[in-house]
């Protein structure tokens, strides 16, 4: 049965929903068997300690380039309509979301698509991170924080015809390809010094191809539906946790699309790897500073990640993977964030731990 049949059998809706599910479920394996994580990733950058969370950022992020610019180059995918490039951007809320988001991960030691899969195996922090994160993000999109949200995303602008990076330096697709391969080339290298078992080589690069294969296919299911608005879309877990939020807690009958398939698939996913790896496991807070700290990492990735128009996934990797340059901004924003955040609050303690 082909993608045509299955429309008219089922509907696009049930059909986007569950190609959401599904890549959901993939994407929480993946990140869950890798340990899949760009706080892990820049506090071993900033520390100059390349270790095995930078290489296995390196290769998801390297394949969810090469992947989706591959997809375009063959024509099965078109990303020009997509949010990220087509519609009028914030730069001023790129650049200080990513920032916010970046200190976020730092205080709650993970960002939130971390938090889904952490919470799935038993950690009772990330699943408190995870839930005050959604209504922060909820919160920023249509409440009490949506004032400020707009006034910083109002301060600079860009026109959606000009975020495009590769169309504005000229390097075409194929450029994006050889990009991509270069980031590839800057994981090969790291990956000298560790020693990566092939689970984590594998779910590195399995979390970065489901960004493409998102891209993919809601592109797909959006170029044959009758809803003329079905957006082209990729992995991002800010607004789509917030709206997990509002469909529990409005009455039945709420429209389903691919964000609301994609949000339980992840936390499925790594679940069953969990549970096939044998480390499910209760975890709470040592103490009240901890909690405190978990609780202000969420507020800050919440309003930074819908201020940013995405999270370390959905604009550190899926905006990237089609260089849209606001995504690029809010992802130098999130590596700089972290790591100030890093340098002031957790390297004094490691480095305090270390001493005799």
């Amino acid at each position: 049965m082909d993608l045509t049949e299955l429309l008219e059998n089922f509907g696009e809706k049930t059909v986007i929903t569950l190609a959401g599910l599904l890549i959901g479920v993939l994407f929480g394996i993946f990140a869950q068997r890798s340990r899949f994580c760009l706080r892990s990733a820049v506090v071993e950058f900033w520390s100059r300690d390349y270790g095995g969370k930078l290489v296995i950022w390196l290769l998801a992020f390297s394949a969810a380039v090469i992947a989706t610019q591959t997809f375009i180059v063959g024509g099965w995918l078109d990303v020009s309509q997509a949010r990220q490039l087509s519609a009028r951007g914030s730069i001023s809320g790129a650049l200080i979301g990513g920032l916010l988001f970046g200190i976020g991960m730092i205080l709650a030691r993970g960002c939130s698509s971390r938090m889904l899969v952490l919470a799935a195996n038993g950690n009772l922090r990330a699943l408190l991170t995870g839930l005050i994160f959604a209504v922060t993000a909820q919160a920023s999109l249509n409440g009490i924080l949506s004032p400020l949200r707009l006034w910083l995303s109002g301060l600079v602008t860009i026109d959606g015809g000009a975020r495009d990076l590769l169309a504005f330096a000229h390097l075409g697709h194929i450029g994006g390809i050889l990009f991509g391969l270069l980031w590839l080339v800057a994981a090969m290298h790291f990956a000298r010094k560790t020693r990566l078992s092939l689970r984590e080589w594998g779910g590195g690069i399995g979390v970065g191809l489901m960004v493409a294969l998102a891209w993919l296919m809601t592109y797909q299911v959006a170029s044959q539906a009758f809803d003329d608005v079905m957006p082209v879309q990729s992995l991002s877990f800010t607004g789509p946790s917030a709206d997990v939020l509002m469909l529990v807690l409005s009455a039945p009958g709420q429209p389903w699309d691919f964000d609301i398939g994609l949000v339980p698939g992840v936390v499925l996913g790594s679940f069953l790897a969990a549970l096939w790896g044998r480390e499910l496991k209760l975890e709470g807070f040592k103490d009240g500073h901890s909690m405190r700290r978990y609780i202000a990492g969420a507020l800050f990735m919440g309003f930074g990640g819908m201020l940013a128009g995405g999270c370390a996934v959905g604009a550190g990797v899926s905006g990237a993977a089609v260089f849209a340059l606001t995504a690029w901004i809010t992802l130098i924003g999130m590596w700089a964030g972290a790591g100030l955040a890093d340098a002031v609050i957790d390297r004094p303690e490691r480095a305090s731990a270390l001493r005799p």
